[in-house]
């Protein structure tokens, strides 16, 4: 079962508690596909029920997919092409890193070098820059460059004002920016966002979610 928690007549969780406390129903594995962000508590109610939860995002489709192809036991080989592929590619993880380019920004040489060895280890090309100025010089000498990592919290050109200056160049307007900032709170992120990211996250860095998003966002470049 795919479940939205937005439901007209009443919420997810008080679906899931309904299904789950009626007896003699054999309850089936349970995907929650939601827009809403969860709190730490919401999340651990609903683990109490579903094997999996997705929030819905720009490629949050394949993991969907991904999710409910391992439930249903739907062999590989019989999905079309595409969606084949698209399992293939999400399973194969460092595959999808490999040989990708990342620009790596942050002034601070510890956070550099420690982010620059984790993704070198994985097959990743990585140029560096300690600034916003810098950072755009670096692109344009690497047009190529498949993503780049924007620490926000920068001196001489922020994070904020550098995404926007990325976005400005028509050339890069669609390249993946993730932003990272010590900051973890709701309105940090809708100002990344604004500012031209793709995608957020608050340091210390979650090593994990920073790859996953990384094959999200790299996924088809």
């Amino acid at each position: 079962m795919i479940l939205d928690l937005g439901l007209p007549d009443m919420t997810g969780f008080e679906l899931l508690n309904r299904i789950c406390g009626e007896k003699g129903i054999c309850t089936p594995p349970v995907i929650v596909y939601t827009g809403k962000e969860l709190s730490r508590e919401q999340e651990a109610e609903l683990r109490k029920h579903a094997e999996s939860i997705i929030i819905k995002g720009v490629r949050s489709e394949e993991r969907l997919l991904d999710e409910t192809a391992l439930f249903l036991h739907k062999t590989i080989n019989s999905m079309n092409p595409r969606k084949r592929d698209m399992i293939i590619n999400l399973h194969d993880r460092d595959a999808m890193l490999s040989g990708k380019t990342v620009l790596l920004v942050d002034d601070d040489m510890r956070n550099l070098f420690a982010l620059s060895r984790l993704l070198s280890e994985k097959g990743m090309g990585v140029i560096k820059a300690e600034d916003g100025h810098k950072a755009l010089e670096a692109l344009e000498k690497n047009p190529a460059v498949d993503l780049v990592i924007l620490d926000i919290m920068m001196p001489v050109m922020d994070g904020y004002e550098t995404a926007k200056q990325i976005r400005a160049r028509p050339r890069f307007r669609d390249l993946p920016i993730i932003a990272l900032t010590a900051k973890a709170m709701k309105d940090d992120r809708d100002k990344c966002i604004a500012a031209g990211a793709s995608d957020y996250l608050s340091k210390p860095v979650d090593v994990e979610r920073l790859f996953s998003l990384l094959r999200v966002w790299l996924y088809k470049r």
